[in-house]
């Protein structure tokens, strides 16, 4: 008897110790604060984007988008959108001066940028596709092929070869209008510049390029407020330095160009997988085509959902037979429902929600006190407020023993489930940065 009383006390005395260990533990972690990597605790992200707004990406597919709730970010042209203060022009001198110029002087490094900025404008039926062969040489890298395209285009206007052109008839049957804009950003989608008229940046001087960088940014922002003017995406996906420069003084997200030290960026023509990368953040970019199988695009999300550091960028175009690389709007019907069947794992968000988010996180400060009362956490960040001002995921480590908390940032007040992982328990809550002091209790 003696002997099963003392393998008792024994027992007795052995669980006292790990629970005492386990308190102290607790006691430690208790108030332990970070910002999770993703919202909401989620192991990736998705964003769905589109470029060049061809209305069938309003007609088919934001109806799907808003049945399932998800967001969209739309690359529109804004030089398209009747009502739109600016339309496409050449800013410069008399087009007349350097037509007679291109008959005696060939094209060079130092009169090309001119000389291509005013080619769509000469009075001339098809000069913009001299434009489009000289802008795709040139981002391809071959300057001189590029020259001798614009020399070309010059000496059929000085032989007159091509035929004057005439006013040109706008079909407003199929157009996008600011109304319809403001309807859908009223929905939670995102709108974002892709210039006024779709051109080859890499070709235009400095005025003009500032002219579709800057003008579309105006019209935007006088139609829809400055949250649709943070993000951008180049004519083309342009990876012209020379224009990304440009690009990135206007706007703060350029989807071709993402330079922030954390953000390993795989652009959606490189075949690089994401599966096995280092950085802390791999921007993934893939587009969707007309040849390419449901199947692919399905392993795209899948292949998110199980890493821990991928942000999944979609790029669609063309909408059943209207746009550039046209997709069937049913098997997007299915596609949307296939990712937001992943939505327990997955954060899926504008692009411009994404980056502040990350950027948010990267440049943030978290700290965090603990009383017998109550944890006190403080959030801020250094970025410009007025620009960067979306919540943050916050984790903090709370008692075992507490089965809700209640968390209160000014007047904001909410009671939230704790959460038990192993041996952690603890609360997600979203806060604001630099909104003041956040106040957690039983």
């Amino acid at each position: 008897m003696k002997k099963i009383l003392s393998n008792h006390k024994s027992l007795t005395i052995s669980l006292s110790g790990v629970l005492m260990m386990t308190l102290l533990n607790y006691q430690f972690l208790m108030g332990q604060t970070e910002i999770t990597k993703w919202q909401y605790g989620k192991s990736g992200a998705v964003s769905i984007t589109y470029d060049d707004g061809s209305i069938n990406q309003f007609r088919k597919a934001v109806p799907i988008m808003n049945r399932l709730n998800l967001p969209g970010t739309f690359f529109i042209n804004t030089g398209n959108i009747p009502g739109s203060e600016y339309q496409p022009k050449f800013i410069g001198r008399p087009v007349s001066e350097i037509i007679s110029e291109a008959g005696s002087l060939s094209t060079n490094k130092d009169n090309f940028y001119e000389r291509a900025s005013a080619a769509r404008f000469l009075g001339y039926k098809g000069t913009s596709e001299y434009f489009s062969k000289a802008g795709a040489q040139l981002d391809a890298g071959k300057d001189e092929e590029a020259y001798k395209t614009i020399d070309e285009l010059y000496r059929k206007v000085n032989k007159g070869e091509l035929p004057p052109e005439t006013e040109r008839k706008v079909n407003t049957e199929n157009t996008l209008t600011w109304e319809m804009i403001k309807t859908y950003a009223a929905q939670g989608h995102e709108f974002a510049s892709h210039t006024i008229g779709h051109p080859y940046l890499g070709v235009l001087d400095e005025p003009n390029m500032l002219y579709e960088l800057e003008k579309s940014r105006e019209d935007i922002l006088n139609k829809l407020g400055p949250e649709h003017t943070f993000s951008a995406e180049t004519p083309y996906c342009s990876q012209d330095k020379r224009v990304l420069e440009y690009t990135c003084r206007v706007y703060p997200a350029v989807r071709s160009s993402l330079t922030d030290e954390y953000f390993q960026q795989i652009r959606f023509l490189n075949r690089t997988t994401p599966v096995g990368q280092n950085s802390e953040y791999v921007q993934w970019q893939r587009g969707t085509y007309t040849r390419k199988p449901l199947q692919e695009y399905k392993a795209w999300v899948d292949t998110t959902a199980d890493q821990q550091n991928v942000w999944l960028v979609l790029v669609i175009h063309g909408l059943d037979g209207i746009g550039w690389e046209s997709v069937k709007s049913e098997e997007m019907d299915d596609y949307f429902r296939y990712i937001r069947a992943k939505d327990d794992v997955l954060w899926i968000a504008t692009y411009r929600d994404v980056t502040k988010y990350i950027r948010e996180r990267k440049h943030a400060e978290v700290k965090a006190s603990v009383t017998k009362k109550k944890i006190t956490v403080s959030l801020t960040h250094t970025l410009d407020k007025s620009v960067y001002n979306f919540p943050l995921t916050i984790k903090t480590v709370v008692s075992p023993q507490w089965k809700e908390a209640t968390v209160k940032q000014g007047s904001d007040v909410r009671i939230i489930k704790t959460v038990q992982k192993g041996s952690e328990t603890y609360v997600l809550y979203q806060a604001m940065p630099n909104a003041g002091i956040i106040e957690i209790t039983r």
